[in-house]
């Protein structure tokens, strides 16, 4: 289990003094390095570009180092990874809805990381990928969302519940339901039985 970076009481209680602050920042860049890595994969998924991928995720880091402090007050010493993806998330939220009438690059431009099988079975993977992906595009939000947090990401369902202000419960069904809905987008004869 991920633990939080922890800030010496004695520290911290001396308010925001120079050595208080050295703590606080040593305690974000151990959280940034333990991190980085699944918000910029989330951002890359929410948004299908390296380039705006890469600036979400240096969005969400500056949001969470202005309000670190707090955040880690509030926490009760638990992991800090959903509060992050939950900044992500809704920094994704606004990209896409300030971005809404723009065109933006399609994620059919998206080639997998090359793969030493064969042409056929790198082509198949790829129209895999592809069709995965249009069957992500078109779930709600909220079921895309949980789908990228759990298999992209591997977070816990308490975590996506967490990053998405829900209960355990509700998350569990929200991902069964998302599941079961990307099943029935990839293939629509079979989930009929035909």
């Amino acid at each position: 289990m991920e633990e939080s970076p922890r800030i010496d009481p004695a520290v911290a209680a001396s308010g925001n003094g120079a050595a208080g602050k050295r703590e606080l920042d040593r305690a974000f860049e151990t959280l940034y390095r333990d991190h980085l890595r699944d918000v910029y994969s989330y951002c890359y998924y929410r948004i299908g570009n390296h380039h705006d991928a890469e600036d979400l995720t240096e969005q969400t880091f500056l949001q969470a180092y202005r309000h670190f402090e707090r955040a880690r007050r509030e926490s009760d010493g638990r992991p800090l990874r959903p509060w992050l993806i939950r900044i992500a998330h809704n920094l994704a939220a606004n990209y896409h809805r300030d971005r809404s009438r723009r065109p933006t690059a399609a994620l059919d431009n998206v080639e997998p990381v090359e793969h030493p099988h064969g042409t056929e079975r790198v082509v198949e993977g790829r129209e895999r990928m592809r069709e995965v992906m249009s069957g992500l595009d078109r779930l709600p939000e909220d079921r895309r969302e949980a789908l990228i947090m759990r298999f992209s990401l591997g977070m816990s369902n308490r975590e996506i519940a967490r990053a998405l202000g829900r209960t355990d419960g509700a998350t569990k069904v929200l991902i069964h339901r998302a599941i079961k809905q990307l099943e029935e987008e990839l293939d629509p004869a079979g989930a009929t039985g035909e």
